[in-house]
């Protein structure tokens, strides 16, 4: 019987071997691998954020998007992280900076009846001693960059790319952008700030086609910005771009369905509008926070929840985020571009 042991545990360690050998698509043997350029497919924390992980990583490796290593962005983590930077938005507009009219709310089997509700403005004041504030000009610099119609190529000239660079540089000089890198960071995600910048001018700048074979719009357009897709507005979740268009008279705020719990800024407002002659059935957005803080947890949730609710805390408050990837074009090794991201839900 002894001499039969190591035939035995040959005849094993055979079939173990070819398990390995004629399945490198999969995960199995795999989690928490090293990257490897000569595999087909990759199986370690970082493969979600880059795209190429392999089918069975998320049953056999996977929680939440990515691996069960140290390195997981849990729920708590998520929570723990968005209140720091809640509290760190120092350049957050005041009680007595912004006066909103919220006027009508209605119900949400309402909002396509794109009936006007609200005979006045959303914003009755906002301190515009705001906008010189370095995040705010910065970002104010990039919103006349942008065709508002998909279909139509984008091209930026070397201004329009440096103020991309000025305005990724004045926002990394906050405390809000500093928390969240150094969230990333401690979660092996980042290895360095250049790392980090590197990849948010791409996911966020970054050009592809909504529309036909043109370069034609970017997460930033999209999100912040706006953009008009088949007749309809799409994107459009920043308060300053409302503020400012509705100056100017080319938004016409209709009603809300959903106020924020909370009594200070930033609140989340839902609202139904039209732009210039175009419909917004629902675009929810952030009010009163700094270009900092919304860029901050769009990024975070993108980074640490691609295409699923990202559940947040904000002063207490519950939060979700929702963002979804570009899936028809990447960058660098398959990452993914930001097609958009908006706040889907919180509660009272």
């Amino acid at each position: 019987m002894r001499a039969c042991v190591p035939l035995i545990v040959a005849i094993l360690c055979s079939l173990a071997w070819a398990d390995l050998y004629t399945a490198p698509s999969s995960c199995r043997y795999r989690c928490h691998e090293a990257f490897d350029r000569h595999q087909p497919c990759h199986c370690n924390a970082r493969c979600p954020e880059f795209g190429n992980c392999c089918k069975d990583f998320e049953s056999l490796c996977g929680h939440e998007g990515f691996s069960y290593s140290r390195d997981a962005i849990t729920k708590e983590g998520l929570q723990s992280i968005s209140e720091k930077i809640y509290r760190a938005d120092i350049n957050k507009a005041q009680k007595e900076d912004i006066i909103l009219n919220s006027q009508n709310r209605i119900l949400p089997s309402e909002t396509r009846d794109q009936v006007d509700r609200c005979p006045e403005p959303l914003f009755t004041y906002v301190n515009e001693k705001l906008f010189s504030k370095p995040t705010y000009a910065a970002f104010i610099s990039l919103l006349n960059n942008y065709q508002r119609a998909t279909g139509r190529g984008e091209h930026f000239d070397g201004q329009q790319l440096a103020e991309q660079d000025a305005f990724l540089r004045e926002v990394m000089k906050t405390a809000v952008m500093k928390e969240l890198y150094g969230f990333l960071r401690h979660q092996n995600r980042y290895i360095s700030e250049q790392e980090f910048v590197s990849d948010l001018k791409n996911m966020w700048f970054g050009l592809y086609s909504r529309g036909n074979e043109e370069e034609d719009s970017s997460g930033f357009e999209h999100v912040f910005s706006g953009e008009i897709k088949k007749g309809k507005v799409t994107g459009f979740h920043n308060w300053i771009r409302f503020y400012m268009q509705e100056k100017e008279g080319l938004v016409d705020y209709y009603s809300h369905i959903y106020d924020g719990p909370w009594d200070s800024y930033p609140d989340v407002l839902a609202m139904q509008f039209r732009w210039d002659g175009y419909y917004k059935e629902v675009g929810s957005a952030f009010i009163g926070s700094s270009p900092e803080f919304e860029f901050a947890l769009y990024s975070l949730c993108f980074i640490a929840r691609p295409g699923k609710a990202c559940q947040l805390s904000l002063g207490g408050y519950p939060l979700a985020i929702q963002t979804y990837p570009w899936d028809k074009s990447t960058y660098g090794n398959g990452k993914k571009y930001i097609a958009t991201a908006y706040v889907v839900s919180s509660t009272r």
